[in-house]
């Protein structure tokens, strides 16, 4: 491994020192991890990625595979398959942290260009922000219904002081940094684990396992797949080196691989089936807070509840912490730790908004299902460019401002136009073949209601910089030290 993949760019002491304690708020922003800085194994990928994928978001995900008509069996099949799919993904994006020492909106700036990236950097932005402020209202909306189970009036002072414990807890672990979130989720993952154990046995005995759906038709499985990738793995995707960065320059890939994939995998395929097997025993299964709860015994529900408003916590941390560096990667001056209080005040107020109007709480989750749709189309590109230059990157070019040099990447005033074109033709393709309840494409409609927005758009924005810029991106790649 050359010395110029794991040193961070000269004018980069602003953000500069990682904490030499957990309990110290990271400085660090985006500029790449020096060896000196880099500590631990692949293996605490796993601890981090297990602690946020395991929460009642999973569960709920599984019984809505079921909502399509599926019986359990053919739900548990198309479970495993999506979350292979999308956690491969997750496990792909993982790989360029060791090997640049920086974050994943940095590290995709060799494919779209310094200024060009910034585009995917701010859309990660909007779109974490927008997941925060919804696992924001299912914490509050929890913690109004431990209230009520205790006989607490949840009437507007209560629901105010409520939202503003929930914003003071969340805050903890994202000001605080890497460090800290990396050992706080190994131990959540545990006692995640132990609590979803308990819920499966008080559960399993009450689902109808031999329940018959309807033999999934095409459509259903496309539906059913683009569901389950999209919410999955390809959700994490573009978090993936922002927490692998930290780790030794000469870390194993495939181990970094494997740990950072299976770390959501497992999880994610383990509670999806338990969402399913509540499916089987009531159909207010997709409701965590107030509709999952009927299949549990009372004195399981206020466990149940602080169970849910930990794992939504913990989620929300994982989001947040990838959201301030996606936020630097567009070139806000500002220090990381800053931009979880813009975070949590835009979070803030529209859980306000959300909390005492339900109809926003819909309107933004119809704007979540629509935003991930450039998350494919920027994946395929992300992951093309890197295997076309086999892991071989030039990190201070990731870094113009900082060095003062334009750098291999910069191509036409910081741009380069063949990472935007793909991106934005695969965006078209998804949007084509998108059937959701905010809007069904042409190709969807003319289909019948085949959803093959997820794997269009990569495929189409795959090929498209595959042909538009091989030659230049093999070309850099021999300037760059080897990998």
């Amino acid at each position: 491994m050359a010395e110029a993949t794991s040193t961070a760019p000269p004018g980069t002491s602003p953000d500069a020192g990682a904490p030499t304690s957990v309990f110290t708020v990271e400085q660090r922003g985006i500029d790449a991890v020096p060896d000196a800085e880099r500590q631990g194994g692949p293996g605490r990928l796993f601890g981090l990625w297990a602690g946020t994928n395991t929460t009642v978001f999973t569960v709920v995900y599984g019984a809505l595979v079921v909502s399509f008509g599926l019986s359990f069996w053919y739900a548990v099949a198309l479970i495993v398959v999506g979350n292979v799919l999308g956690f491969t993904v997750t496990g792909l994006t993982s790989l360029q942290g060791p090997r640049t020492g920086t974050s994943t909106h940095s590290v995709s700036r060799a494919a779209f260009g310094p200024r060009g990236g910034k585009l995917p950097a701010l859309l990660s932005w909007v779109m974490l922000v927008g997941f925060e402020a919804g696992g924001m209202v299912l914490i509050v909306l929890a913690g109004l219904a431990l209230l009520e189970q205790a006989g607490v009036g949840t009437g507007t002072p209560v629901k105010l002081l409520v939202i503003a414990a929930a914003a003071g807890l969340q805050m903890l672990l994202p000001l605080a940094g890497y460090h800290l979130i990396m050992k706080v989720q190994k131990y959540f993952a545990w006692i995640f684990a132990a609590m979803f154990t308990v819920m499966a046995f008080l559960v399993f005995p009450k689902a109808d396992f031999g329940a018959h759906g309807s033999a999934p038709s095409l459509v259903t499985v496309s539906l059913v797949l683009a569901m389950v990738t999209a919410s999955g793995g390809l959700s994490w995707a573009d978090m993936g080196s922002d927490y692998s960065r930290y780790l030794p320059a000469g870390s194993a890939p495939r181990k970094v691989f494997a740990c950072a994939a299976l770390g959501g995998m497992v999880p994610n395929i383990l509670l999806q089936i338990l969402g399913a097997a509540v499916a089987t025993a009531t159909t207010n299964a997709a409701d965590p807070i107030s509709g999952l709860p009927e299949v549990l015994p009372g004195w399981f529900i206020t466990p149940y509840l602080l169970l849910a408003i930990v794992s939504l916590l913990a989620v929300n941390t994982t989001d947040m912490y990838s959201s301030g560096l996606n936020l630097l990667a567009v070139g806000i001056p500002v220090k990381r730790w800053m931009v979880v209080f813009i975070d949590l005040s835009l979070c803030t107020g529209i859980t306000l908004w959300a909390v005492f109007s339900a109809d926003f709480y819909t309107l933004l989750s119809n704007f979540l299902s629509l935003i991930v749709l450039w998350l494919g189309p920027w994946a395929a590109v992300y992951l093309t460019d890197w295997a076309l230059r086999r892991g071989r990157y030039d990190v201070p070019s990731l870094f113009p401002r900082e060095t003062g040099r334009e750098g291999v990447y910069w191509h036409r005033g910081g741009v380069r136009p063949a990472g935007l074109i793909a991106v934005l033709l695969g965006f078209v393709a998804a949007v084509l073949w998108v059937d959701s309840t905010v809007f069904v494409g042409p190709l969807s409609e003319a289909a019948g209601g085949l959803d093959l927005s997820v794997f269009a758009g990569a495929l189409v924005a795959g090929v498209a910089y595959w042909l538009l810029a091989r030659h230049t991106v093999r070309a850099e790649a021999e300037l760059a030290p080897a990998a």
